[in-house]
């Protein structure tokens, strides 16, 4: 890159020089032509009584002088800046501290240094302004603070790099702190050309090394100082105020502090008054395209003017403004609040969600009836009631039911015995007369020879503790074995007869659904895992969508930790709701049953009359005993018959009790192991969304 000079580096003519001169001494009348001070020299010369005081102590006579140091700043007064400055300050910090464990560290690493740089910058007086001044080389950086400071305190000439560190100039005597902050050498700190102006009292003015130059760690250096101080003023020339390292490298990344940032177009007196006025529209152009907002009409937003820090023209305009703007006593806070925006605007995607995402009790209820349908809820009611219908048939059935049943178990072991089976290829399953396919066996046997590593036996279907059943119909009982979700492996009975248990199943009768001798409670599952694990899945599918990334990643794992615990409880629960004492036998069951057992005796005693009067021991008519034989054969069935009907509505119900147990536990494991935990996720991503709210300072967010 080609380096430019700066107008007070160019080589002019002898005349032009002296002219330059001239205009040196108007600018600086209280210093002689041709004097280096930095600042130190007026010090180290004055007598030691007059920087100590008298012999006796007491202070020196002024003699008319001005003070050594620039007058104290006033009091600070509470700005609106720094009141909406606070809360933000304290919503970070609050943000960060609940992110860490759901954010990596490179997302915080920028707001974590916002907050230290806030607290490093709080730790001194905020009514000072410390303002620097940026640019290219050959800018006229050093003239402009020079001019400023209407002493000759940066080195400028025609070597470049001129400004190999940089140097501070203080209209306040309470920077040293701040300086110290900054890094500024003792040996660089420089005071303004007295008498001071008042106007730029609590000014720190820094003149930085170029941004561009090529001697090594000038451009750190002035990365690091921009980090810090409180506005730049940002010095460009008619040669390279369009320079693509100045706006792609600074400007455009900044362009979020505007109102702390001027932009000086220097060294205008080498452009005629058109040239200028083109220049200075074309740079505001380029500042525009930059996204830097410009403070017009009032507006707050970056200075833009034109100057010639050689020839003083601009310059008063510019002091102006930094006197106004040193005034406000807001520059460090305006700073850090466009900090905490440009941390804001980065963590905005890890923050803001799409929509508004949660739990709707439409999407709670889907997930507790997914874990009813997984434990089998529906179906265990199901048995449940016909369990009832079964108790009360045989309660209030007819006495020759139990022969009927007895003869009936007998038959279907008849034949199901051995000849049978090998011509059929089915085998008996017990006294319920459940069969076994030949299918159903081979598959069997080629799952034993896979779970037999695991220490499983073979299931099959329908085969005592298989948890699985072919649904038919039990002929003995006049029950149904239909089939409720189970395992992964298949599906669980929700009745189901064993051999030598009774008729009844042993979900209806006391014993959990699936379960079968031999088994032990610990060891049943009843729960279906896939449905379970396909419940929680949409749970935290619908729970995450519209959430950002990490929240969304943070709810699918608090919903998946649940997955296996909630399987088990379900197990558990559904043993526990199958093990429930039962409801207390209606009272009409038994007088229904010695109206049978009456029935029965009529019955027999007719057959009696009846065999009597046959053989001539009784001489009553055969009618008599034929009525009473019919009375009581046809009395009992359908005395049967209404009670069957007499017991659909307690049967329901009762049924409806054991669907609604069964179902408000599986709710309960579900709360418990997934909800709850899927909740505290959402109400933790909630909170930090509040506090970014108040972090941006966007109600709309």
């Amino acid at each position: 890159m080609t380096a430019v000079h700066s107008a007070d580096s160019r080589d002019e003519p002898e005349g032009r020089t002296g002219r330059r001169h001239e205009r040196g001494e108007q600018q600086f009348p209280d210093r002689p032509p041709q004097t280096w001070d930095d600042g130190l020299i007026a010090r180290r010369a004055q007598p030691e009584s007059s920087r100590r005081g008298g012999r006796d102590g007491a202070p020196a006579r002024d003699h008319g002088r001005p003070p050594a140091r620039p007058p104290a700043a006033p009091p600070r007064v509470a700005t609106p800046t720094g009141n909406a400055l606070r809360p933000r300050l304290e919503a970070l910090r609050e943000l960060v501290g609940l992110s860490r464990a759901r954010l990596d560290r490179r997302t915080l690493a920028e707001a974590g240094r916002v907050l230290e740089e806030a607290e490093a910058r709080q730790r001194h007086s905020l009514d000072l302004t410390v303002v620097a001044l940026a640019g290219a080389t050959g800018s006229g950086k050093s003239t402009l603070f020079n001019t400023l400071a209407r002493a000759p305190l940066s080195e400028a000439g025609v070597r470049r790099p001129t400004t190999a560190a940089p140097v501070a100039c203080t209209w306040t005597d309470r920077a040293d702190g701040l300086l110290d902050r900054l890094g500024i050498a003792p040996r660089a700190r420089r005071l303004p050309s007295r008498p001071y102006d008042p106007g730029l009292s609590g000014l720190v003015l820094l003149d930085l090394p170029d941004h561009d130059s090529a001697a090594p760690g000038h451009r750190e250096q002035v990365d690091r100082l921009l980090g810090l101080v409180d506005a730049v003023i940002w010095v460009v020339d008619p040669e390279k105020y369009a320079d693509a390292v100045l706006h792609e490298r600074y400007l455009r990344p900044l362009a979020g502090y505007a109102e702390v940032t001027f932009v000086v177009l220097n060294q205008v007196d080498r452009l005629s008054g058109d040239a200028a006025d083109q220049v200075l529209d074309d740079l505001r152009r380029l500042l525009d395209e930059d996204g830097l907002a410009l403070g017009e009409h009032g507006e707050p937003g970056a200075a833009v003017l034109a100057l010639s820090a050689l020839t003083g023209e601009g310059v008063g305009e510019l002091r102006q403004m930094l006197g106004q703007f040193t005034a406000r006593r807001s520059a460090a806070e305006l700073r850090l609040a466009a900090d905490v925006d440009g941390a804001s605007a980065r963590l905005r995607p890890a923050y803001m969600a799409e929509g508004r995402p949660g739990l709707t009790e439409r999407t709670r209820q889907e997930f507790e009836d997914r874990l009813a349908e997984a434990v089998g809820a529906q179906a265990a009611g199901l048995a449940a009631e016909r369990a009832w219908l079964r108790d009360a048939e045989r309660a209030c059935g007819t006495a020759w039911a139990p022969v009927r049943r007895r003869y009936e178990r007998k038959r279907a072991a008849a034949k199901g015995g051995a000849g049978r089976g090998a011509e059929t290829g089915v085998t008996g399953a017990g006294s319920g007369g459940a069969r076994v396919p030949r299918a159903a066996r081979a598959d069997a046997a080629r799952r034993g020879a896979t779970t037999g590593a695991e220490g499983k036996a073979p299931v099959v279907a329908g085969a005592p503790g298989s948890g699985r059943a072919d649904p038919a119909t039990d002929s003995a009982s006049g029950s149904v074995s239909s089939p409720v979700p189970g395992s992964a492996a298949g599906f669980v009975p929700a009745s189901v007869s064993w051999p030598g248990s009774s008729g009844a199943g042993a979900s209806a009768t006391g014993g959990p659904v699936g379960s079968g001798p031999g088994i032990p409670s610990s060891s049943r599952r009843t729960a279906s895992r896939p449905l379970v694990e396909q419940a929680v899945r949409t749970l935290a599918y619908e729970a995450s969508v519209g959430l950002p990334g990490p929240w969304a990643q943070a709810v699918r794992e608090a919903a998946g930790r649940g997955t296996e615990g909630v399987a088990q409880a379900l197990d558990e629960a559904a043993s526990a709701a199958a093990g429930a004492a039962r409801p207390p036998r209606p009272r009409w069951w038994a007088v229904v049953a010695v109206v049978q057992v009456a029935l029965l005796t009529l019955q027999l005693a007719g057959v009696v009359w009846l065999v009597g009067a046959v053989a001539g021991v009784f001489g009553a008519e055969w009618w008599a005993p034929g009525l009473l034989i019919t009375a009581g054969g046809v009395g009992g069935p359908i005395l049967a018959w209404g009670c069957r009907l007499a017991a659909r509505g307690p049967a329901r119900r009762h049924g409806s009790e054991a669907e609604r147990r069964l179902r408000g536990a599986a709710a309960g494991c579900g709360r418990a192991r997934v909800l709850e935990p899927v909740v505290a996720e959402l109400l933790r991503y909630r909170e930090v969304r509040t506090q970014f709210v108040i972090v941006s300072g966007d109600a709309q967010a």
